[in-house]
């Protein structure tokens, strides 16, 4: 059996940006610089680094950054502070706090504190809401670039199986609204399944497309995978700096086509945060 065809990120990512650009270029011209501030706690070097990546890709784009960076002994309410400012501030139009905090902190509240149409993470519990309900909102980054990655690559979903695997907050669950929902980029039978379930491999050996968002490293595996599936693999893991991604490199012997170990999810879901920033600017100041 031949490899599967890959499915990268990085086109779908490169044609997102693209409009970014363009629509904060207009903002410009008419005198507005849209502005994704972060907030950091604490100093891991992880975490640093993809708020200097943001930055980076924030200036590109024709962005300003205000960055907040508070120590790692930082209270709740100092956190909250810092939220409080960013949302009162007319001139920041998205705001992210980056994940994860130290663990004296509870990063829920803190969420709950964002205004709303400032959320580019799309994570706050009105913006849940909005989406449960078909309304507009910020969508969560990583859920909304996969759809728009197997839009780009041309993978129809309508009435189509899509087996999702795993039911978390970020990833499964808000996905699987979003691919159930009633448009050309959508409109499939989706099911949600979780490691908690034994027989969980009888679900995903159905699929049409199969996204792996448990967070597991390497729990699929070629034996739990349809010949000639779309196989995305949404759930990563970190140790240190070095990815594990959810599906083994082995199942591209088995699947039609397949997100890459590296460079898949990762570019749109970025791509995305920058889609929800321009967009929020542009309900701020009216455009």
């Amino acid at each position: 059996m031949s490899e599967a065809r890959l499915l990268p990120g990085g086109p779908v990512a490169e044609s997102i940006l693209n409009d970014v650009a363009a629509r904060a270029a207009a903002l410009a011209g008419r005198g507005v610089r849209p502005a994704l501030a972060t907030i950091l706690v604490g100093d891991d070097d992880a975490s640093a680094g993809y708020i200097r990546i943001k930055q980076k890709q924030a200036a590109d784009l024709g962005f300003v950054s205000p960055h907040t960076h508070l120590p790692a002994d930082a209270k709740q309410e100092d956190l909250h502070a810092a939220i409080a400012g960013y949302n009162a501030d007319p001139e920041v139009h998205g705001l992210l706090v980056q994940y994860p905090v130290p663990g004296h902190l509870d990063y829920d509240a803190a969420m709950q504190e964002l205004d709303p149409d400032k959320d580019v993470d799309g994570l706050h519990p009105l913006n849940m809401g909005r989406l449960a309900l078909g309304m507009p909102g910020m969508l969560p980054c990583t859920p909304a670039g996969i759809e728009a990655l197997l839009a780009f690559h041309e993978i129809p979903l309508a009435g189509r199986d899509v087996v999702i695997l795993g039911r978390g907050a970020t990833l499964g669950r808000p996905l699987a609204m979003m691919l159930s929902q009633k448009r050309p980029t959508a409109n499939a039978a989706v099911t949600v399944v979780h490691t908690g379930v034994p027989d969980w491999a009888d679900y995903t050996r159905r699929a049409d497309v199969l996204i792996a968002a448990a967070g597991v490293p390497g729990i699929i595996q070629p034996e739990h995978v349809k010949p000639g599936a779309v196989v995305v693999g949404g759930g990563v893991r970190y140790e240190g700096r070095r990815l594990l991604p959810d599906v083994d490199e082995s199942v591209a012997s088995v699947a039609g086509a397949i997100t890459p170990r590296v460079g898949g999810v990762g570019p749109t879901t970025v791509a995305m945060l920058f889609r929800n920033a321009i967009t929020a600017a542009e309900r701020a100041t009216g455009a």
